[in-house]
């Protein structure tokens, strides 16, 4: 088993399947019965029939864009969690501002953001130390991480942002093998110890909280290093990491994961480009049931060739929720989504947001329809649902890229 973190990883698709199942349907009872929000949003859900993912999809989401919303009616965590913030961990204020709390188990040594996993993946081991680059201040970045070093049972440097030259003289010291942080940062960290003529040990890099680009990436390889990445968020922990085979992001092994059409809750074909939603299955203080994260990917097939079974998608793909202003009216993902399931013929559908000469505001609709349909009918729609007229051009199914945008917003502001 050295190879990997745990049994888990090498369960066949039915061993997960059928464990993950029966958390669901203990997670939603535990939710249903320990929350104010779920109490509420789940009251005639029955948690014993939750026995396959399309039960799963009929459960309301849970989204990201609406927790700030939910705090202020219920502060301090809108009725998500199973008790007040004296009876949480450490407690977190992340970008939005959003109340995120930590469990009350990360006090009793549990690696509750689950991160160990995706950092035995990139290489740390008992002994590893690890220079945890993350920021330790209000969010919960470095203690994800911290948690995940010491599940590997690896010392941790905490260095956290800034002060380049300290964290180099502390990661020579204690001999650091490895860097936790984002994306750009190991490659400062660097490149200040060659200017300082600081000779480091390391070999690994573990990277999240921003895009990894496959230049970034291949300078740390041609420098001698191994450069995995990771998706997480704040709210959730881990949900996904890479291997070294680098074959896009396997799924951990507490999450169930769907891929979604943005503005709506329905599974999309494995494959296409859409919304990550997440439901968390051991996290008893903050049990977030089909929770949409805001952010887009898409299912790979097969599994990967490092021997791990679960599930992978592509990793970070861009924003779902792509709500834009056109001549002063808000337009949503959910209007798209509604204009879609109006018309038997239409397939698909992107709203165009450009502009004119005068730098006025145009709206084109892009529509795949399948059948004979009537564009003005269509235009009125549009009209109807978003108090905007919008140009309806027609295309065959298959035309409209699989890039999980259905707004496009093409105006360049000067």
């Amino acid at each position: 088993m050295s190879e990997f973190f745990d049994a888990l990883e090498i369960r066949s698709a039915d061993e997960r399947d059928a464990a993950q199942m029966a958390q669901l349907r203990a997670q939603v009872s535990h939710a249903k019965a320990a929350t104010r929000y779920f109490a509420d949003t789940l009251a005639d859900v029955d948690p014993a029939a939750l026995t396959d993912r399309a039960a799963l999809a009929a459960l309301p989401l849970v989204r990201k864009s609406s927790i700030l919303e939910l705090q202020a009616k219920d502060p301090p965590f809108g009725g998500l969690c199973t008790g007040e913030a004296g009876g949480m961990g450490r407690l977190f204020v992340s970008p939005g501002p959003i109340n995120d709390p930590e469990s009350r188990l990360a006090s009793e040594g549990v690696d509750c953001w689950r991160f160990g996993r995706a950092m035995f993946a990139a290489g740390i081991r008992a002994g590893s130390v690890v220079l945890n680059s993350f920021s330790y201040h209000l969010t919960p970045g470095a203690f994800m991480v911290d948690s995940g070093a010491r599940a590997c049972e690896a010392a941790v440097i905490p260095g956290g942002t800034g002060n380049t030259e300290g964290q180099i003289q502390a990661a020579a010291r204690f001999g650091a093998s490895s860097i936790a942080a984002t994306p750009d940062f190991p490659k400062l960290l660097l490149e200040k110890a060659d200017e300082l003529g600081v000779d480091l040990s390391i070999r690994h890099l573990i990277v999240s909280g921003g895009p990894l680009f496959p230049s970034l990436r291949q300078g740390y390889i041609d420098a001698g290093l191994t450069c995995l990445q990771c998706y997480g968020t704040a709210d959730l922990g881990l949900v996904a990491y890479e291997s070294m085979t680098m074959e896009g992001m396997i799924l951990d092994e507490q999450v169930l994961v769907e891929i979604v059409r943005p503005g709506t809750g329905d599974p999309v074909p494995d494959g296409d480009v859409g919304e990550v939603v997440v439901t968390s299955l051991n996290n008893k203080d903050y049990p977030l049931i089909r929770f949409a994260t805001g952010d887009l990917s898409a299912v790979l097939p097969g599994q990967s060739a490092c021997g791990r079974t679960a599930p992978r998608i592509k990793g970070w793909m861009g924003r779902a929720d792509q709500t834009t202003k056109v001549r002063g009216m808000f337009v949503r993902p959910e209007q798209v989504a509604d204009f879609v399931s109006r018309h038997a013929e239409v397939e698909k559908a992107r709203f165009v947001v450009g502009s004119d000469a005068e730098k006025r505001d145009t709206l084109t609709v892009l529509v795949e329809v399948s059948g004979d349909t009537d564009p003005d009918r269509l235009a009125e729609s549009v009209t109807a649902l978003c108090k905007v007229r919008g140009m309806i051009e027609l295309a065959e199914p298959g035309h409209l890229p699989n890039d999980g945008k259905v707004i496009d917003d093409t105006r360049v502001f000067d």
